[in-house]
């Protein structure tokens, strides 16, 4: 017999999120889950909560702060993504993203045209950061931005929880999708579209398996009257520029496929070289529409 899947879907962080369980008696328990676990990673890590643990750090006489639990997790992964993707990835960003503008939920920022800036914040980098246990270091003035690894990290935490239920799930938050338990007969379908306009192709996803998606063309905004994005190059502090549109990475996890994806648009013209080395499964989208697969992505089924 084949498998009834059960879904729910609901906004949040500007974005699409998907739950799919498949134990339709379990989806009220998972979305429970699910929604405890949003809830509490927002609290700790949202740059546009005035009250949010990352917003009201308070350094101690050693000059460290103590962090949550859940902080500490989310910190530790941004910093392992930023070594494994030689700083690309960045957490120190914060400022930059600011002076751009992007100072709220983006949302906001696209009603309010931001002003323009006259001072490029150079970012305090990486390595800058000194994470014991749950105690962080980082220079005065620094400010996190934990955007480009947290939602990839959400999506693989909430697939873990619900998996302990007894079901299989997908978490899907925007372009980050995680699974975890027995798929479905056939595997996870996931359909990879950049642009509305995009000929959708649909992928399989195996047990497990994570997949994520970067672009430079959706999270965008305007500041003076120029267009910005929200992948910053973090030895400029400007929007990266490169010739990929897109990214979508599958991997073991969400937090690996998320990195890579980012990871590649950051570093512009050494992105592909980047990510080939990886090895990893990947599907690229230039400027004009051409798509180029890697790792034994799946081809492009001709109309």
């Amino acid at each position: 017999m084949d498998t009834v899947l059960a879904s729910r879907e609901w906004a949040l962080w500007s974005t699409t999120c998907r739950l799919v369980v498949t134990d339709a008696a379990l989806l009220e328990d998972a979305a429970e889950l699910v929604d405890a676990e949003l809830a509490e990673i927002e609290q700790a890590c949202s740059r546009f909560r005035p009250d949010s643990e990352l917003m009201t750090l308070v350094r101690e006489e050693d000059g460290s702060a103590p962090l949550s639990p859940v902080l500490a997790d989310l910190v530790g992964h941004a910093l392992q993504a930023a070594e494994q993707t030689d700083g690309a990835v960045d957490p120190t960003i914060g400022s930059a993203l600011v002076a751009m503008g992007y100072d709220r939920d983006i949302e906001v920022v696209r009603r309010d045209d931001a002003p323009p800036f006259s001072v490029v914040r150079r970012t305090a980098g990486w390595r800058s950061l000194h994470l014991d246990g749950e105690r962080l270091s980082m220079p005065v003035g620094t400010q996190l931005d934990l955007g480009a690894t947290a939602k990839a990290v959400a999506a693989d935490r909430c697939a873990r929880l619900v998996d302990g239920l007894g079901t299989g799930v997908l978490v899907s938050l925007g372009g980050d999708i995680a699974t975890a338990g027995p798929a479905p007969a056939g595997g996870w379908q996931v359909q990879v579209q950049d642009l509305p306009d995009d000929v959708p192709q649909q992928v399989t996803l195996e047990t497990g398996a994570a997949i994520a998606t970067s672009g430079t063309a959706k999270r965008t905004w305007t500041q003076g009257g120029v267009t910005r994005h929200h992948l910053l190059d973090p030895t400029t502090g400007l929007p990266s520029h490169g010739p990929w549109r897109s990214v979508t990475v599958v991997a073991d996890d969400c937090l690996r496929a998320n990195m890579a994806s980012t990871a590649t648009l950051v570093k512009g013209e050494t992105g592909l070289a980047w990510l080939r080395a990886t090895g990893l499964p990947a599907r690229l989208v230039g400027h004009d529409g051409r798509v180029l697969a890697l790792g034994g992505w799946p081809e492009e089924v001709a109309a």
